[in-house]
């Protein structure tokens, strides 16, 4: 097996050594590249953030905000990655560095370097398009012919087309964010003799099979599929990673350590997604930020979802099997998936361990009890299918005490087909507030077949505020998670009677 090690700023560095457990960002740190920060070390603040080097799908490669704190480093094994560090040098300083100094943006430093990656990779990214500015209005050009251009532009999108959902993954403690987004915002596109720029014609790194053990943990990233498998029947205590955006917090926060750690994310039978006639199925190691793009907007109410699951930096890496693997009552992916009846497609090896064995499994019938599923120990999360037709009339209500990046106090999606102002189809998928996700089924029996009018929608709304058994913590009490579960119906209702309105208008 050739040599472990990672290209960082074009430098090869090798890993002999490393601890198995151990992160990319305590790895480069320690490898003096100091630029990265730990400022929280569970992927909420960004301080830590890394651009990795991800394949795009015309052979191509582009730039991938990650946290580096979250990543176990023999993941990068035979991978690229850039730091704050290889953007720009103090006497040639990168575009994104340029304009941080220029607005102000920074006052301690300490998030900056992160600040300066994940800018970085909205900056190279492929379809960013300068919105074109547009003159003040009609009126104020008749009477004002001096009149300055205005830029177009909402308030999460820049004239140079910049998407700050970008940064929503990067915490400021002390600058504030306006000559942040003022530096973003003056971005130009990068010039042709740009390196980085240069580097995203060629193609990304290929996945390279690593098996490493130090110090009795062993970290092992399989060629295939059936290697995988093979591992997981043979070895009962194998922890199966994809993004680590969940296990990288076990690790960093409670000090959580594994005797096998098995990586899959990069195995190409879990990377799919295929649209079919009956079904769309996604695979389970897609990392959400790649889902959304593929999709773009081909399931609306997994577009509701994806800008309200954590950052972008987290959506690079987390995947919908991860989510589902751990089992959890408040991740957002599973209420949605219940809404649109998806069902899990779990793999295992074969008897005589030649092939691969499928089971598929109604995504309502795979949570058991708390972080409890059928999935059986030698099994793994292979893709989700979620049948077609959709729904006509869905939504995805997220309570969280901040609009994004966030973990949900309450988590509601909501499926209804409304055929002549009749309800003949609810599925309604819950979160945070039972021991599992759990379906509705109460209140989509009391919805399905009655009209859809504010008296049906009242008395539902009574039974759906009684599903699950919400209790207190920290995020909410049970008796607000049973209010905000009474109010999701009738909010819902309220937006169908305004987007008809709008309609007949």
């Amino acid at each position: 097996m050739p040599d472990i090690a990672v290209t960082v700023n074009g430098q090869q560095r090798p890993l002999v050594g490393t601890p198995a457990h151990a992160t990319a960002l305590d790895w480069l740190r320690d490898s003096g590249l100091s630029g990265s920060k730990e400022g929280c070390a569970e992927g909420e603040c960004g301080a830590c953030a890394m651009l990795l080097a991800t394949p795009t799908t015309d052979g191509g490669t582009t730039w991938t905000p990650v946290n580096a704190c979250l990543v176990p480093v023999y993941a990068l094994d035979g991978q690229e990655v850039v730091t704050a560090e290889g953007l720009g040098s103090v006497d040639d300083l990168h575009p994104v560095q340029e304009k941080l100094a220029e607005a102000g943006g920074s006052q301690c430093g300490y998030c900056t370097p992160g600040f300066a990656c994940s800018m970085a990779g909205e900056y190279y990214r492929a379809d960013r398009t300068p919105i074109e500015t547009a003159s003040t209005s009609t009126a104020t050009e008749a009477t004002d012919a001096t009149a300055e251009p205005c830029p177009v532009h909402d308030p999460e999108h820049g004239p140079n087309g910049f998407d700050l959902h970008a940064l929503s993954g990067n915490l400021c403690r002390c600058t504030g964010y306006r000559p942040i987004r003022d530096a973003a915002y003056t971005l130009g596109s990068p010039e042709a003799d740009d390196p980085l720029q240069q580097r995203l014609a060629q193609p990304a790194p290929e996945p390279v099979a690593t098996d490493a053990e130090v110090d009795g943990a062993r970290f092992v990233r399989p060629a295939t599929l059936i290697d995988a498998l093979r591992i997981l029947q043979d070895e009962k205590d194998a922890l199966l990673v994809a993004g680590s955006t969940d296990w990288g917090v076990e690790v960093n926060i409670r000090g959580r350590r594994a005797p096998l750690v098995v990586a899959i994310e990069q195995l190409p039978e879990l990377r799919t997604l295929r649209i079919e006639d009956d079904a769309v199925e996604i695979g389970a190691a897609l990392p959400l930020s790649e889902v959304e793009k593929r999709l773009d907007g081909r399931i609306p109410l997994l577009a509701q979802l994806f800008p309200q699951f954590a950052s972008r930096l987290i959506r690079n890496r987390g995947t919908f099997g991860g989510n589902l693997g751990t089992g959890s009552p408040i991740g957002d992916t599973p209420p949605a998936l219940l809404a649109l009846r998806a069902s899990v497609v779990l793999a295992s090896l074969a008897e005589g361990g030649s092939g691969v064995v499928l089971r598929e499994v109604d995504l309502a019938d795979y949570f058991t009890g708390y972080r409890q599923t059928v999935k059986h120990p030698d099994e793994l999360i292979k893709a989700i299918r979620i049948p077609l037709p959709l729904a006509t009339t869905t939504a995805f209500h997220k309570i969280a005490k901040r609009r994004f990046d966030d973990i949900s106090s309450v988590a509601v999606a909501f499926a209804l087909d409304i055929d002549g102002g009749i309800v003949t189809g609810a599925t309604i998928g819950l979160g945070g507030v039972a021991a599992t996700p759990l379906r509705a089924r109460a209140t989509e029996d009391a919805l399905i077949g009655k009209p859809w009018n504010i008296a049906t929608v009242k008395a539902a709304a009574e039974i759906l505020r009684g599903e699950g058994t919400p209790m207190s913590d920290h995020r909410a009490s049970s008796e607000y998670r049973s209010l905000m579960l009474n109010t999701a119906l009738l909010k819902l209702y309220s937006a169908t009677v305004i987007e008809s309105k709008e309609v007949s208008a």
